[in-house]
């Protein structure tokens, strides 16, 4: 294999050729990007990028010795895929050819059907700048969603001095990925730092035209709002690929690009990792789209090793989650599928210090920790040295990819 392609200069696609040289390729590599920017860290965008305080050079994922001998493409979005000859098209009429190809094109924040001026995603550096600039003393911000990215934008405004209404529904991320206790404590820690959280509660219009004025609920009441941020869920970035190989007439992509527990497509020299792509979760026979970010920096090395015939040496970390929340530091590590069992075992939710251990039958699997960063460094540990006592017995442990797929069941005296 002399030449791959990877489409997509994000995370994932810089992971993934920091993985072929890791495992020894030396062919060329061509990275391709609809972003003008070389690759950067995206969750800070929500907060130190917002308020100034973090530089478009500190978000680099590169450093300034880094030297992956790649063809770096930037600014023009790919169109099509041929993938018999693994010729990718671009928007300017360009083609690339190469042996393989990693398709890494990630997801775009999911949007209202009417998008007034003053409405809001956050998943790029101009998406961050554009937000910044409303974001000024004394105006009303609405949240849609109690996402990650949502929550803390929330808390960084409310320091900027603006008033922060957040609507969360009972499907929103939160809830469903950790359960109601937890979720319960997170939002406690906002409405604590002078936050409106409104829960159970569903937007469905945003009030225009022109400039947002303020957003309909479910219940047909009316919020004003000078501005508004949408953390309503992601769709993957797979459009280009209609019409290719990988888009057989019975499989709708907006679920994303189907591959195996490697992400092998089926289509030989092409494989597929990242949030746009939906990886076989050997357990449950499903396959699912995954958006965690250590996830997105550690399995392109699982891809890479599958692209190459090589050994991807060892089991994959647990996936971990950092997160600012109000002025408390949300960590998590681990894997829920859903349906697990969940129980607080240091701190509570008043005192917005929790530790929750959440287990399948008897098995721990996961952890969440507000302010517990000791108690979830343990955890970690002991999570990894299961994750590895599983795959000495089970070849497929290792690469185990389901996300949530039902409610945490609250064990807790406090559910």
């Amino acid at each position: 294999m002399d030449s791959v392609t990877i489409v997509g200069a994000g995370v994932v696609g810089h992971a993934s050729a920091v993985a072929l040289r890791a495992h020894g390729y030396t062919g060329r590599i061509t990275v391709l990007g609809s972003e003008r920017h070389r690759p950067y860290d995206r969750p800070p965008l929500g907060r130190g990028f917002l308020t100034g305080q973090t530089t478009i050079d500190e978000l680099a994922l590169e450093a300034p010795h880094d030297d992956l001998d790649a063809d770096w493409r930037l600014g023009v979005a790919a169109v099509a895929l041929d993938a018999a000859t693994h010729r990718v098209t671009l928007a300017n009429g360009r083609t690339v050819d190469s042996d393989a190809v990693v398709i890494a094109t990630g997801s775009a924040a999911r949007r209202m059907a009417t998008m007034p001026r003053g409405v809001h995603t956050l998943r790029t550096v101009e998406d961050a700048l554009a937000l910044r600039e409303e974001l000024l003393p004394g105006a009303h911000l609405v949240v849609v969603g109690s996402g990650v990215v949502g929550l803390e934008v929330a808390s960084t405004a409310r320091d900027l001095g603006l008033r922060v209404t957040v609507f969360v529904s009972s499907t929103d991320a939160l809830h469903t990925a950790f359960g109601a206790t937890v979720a319960g404590a997170v939002f406690g820690l906002h409405e604590r730092r002078g936050i409106t959280v409104r829960t159970d509660l569903r937007v469905t219009e945003l009030i225009g035209p022109g400039w947002v004025s303020g957003v309909r609920l479910s219940s047909g009441e009316e919020i004003g709002a000078d501005l508004v941020l949408l953390d309503i869920g992601a769709v993957p970035l797979v459009g280009w690929l209609g019409g290719s190989a990988l888009d057989p007439g019975g499989w709708d992509l907006h679920g994303g690009v189907v591959a195996d527990a490697a992400g092998g497509t089926g289509v030989p020299g092409i494989v597929a990792v990242g949030d746009c792509a939906a990886w076989l979760d050997p357990e449950t026979g499903a396959h699912r789209r995954i958006a965690h970010f250590s996830d997105t920096r550690n399995r392109p090395s699982i891809a890479m090793a599958a692209l190459l015939g090589v050994d991807p040496g060892g089991a994959a970390a647990p996936a971990t989650l950092t997160s600012e929340q109000a002025g408390a530091l949300v960590q998590f590590a681990g894997r829920v599928h859903g349906g697990e069992s969940m129980t607080i075992e240091a701190g509570g939710v008043d005192t917005g210090d929790l530790l929750a251990v959440y287990r399948r039958g008897e098995t721990p699997v996961a952890v969440l920790g507000i302010d517990q960063p000791g108690r979830v460094e343990e955890w970690r540990t002991r999570l990894l040295e299961l994750s590895l006592s599983l795959t000495d017995t089970d070849t497929d442990a290792h690469i185990d990819t389901a996300g949530p797929a039902g409610p945490v069941r609250d064990a807790s005296a406090l559910g």
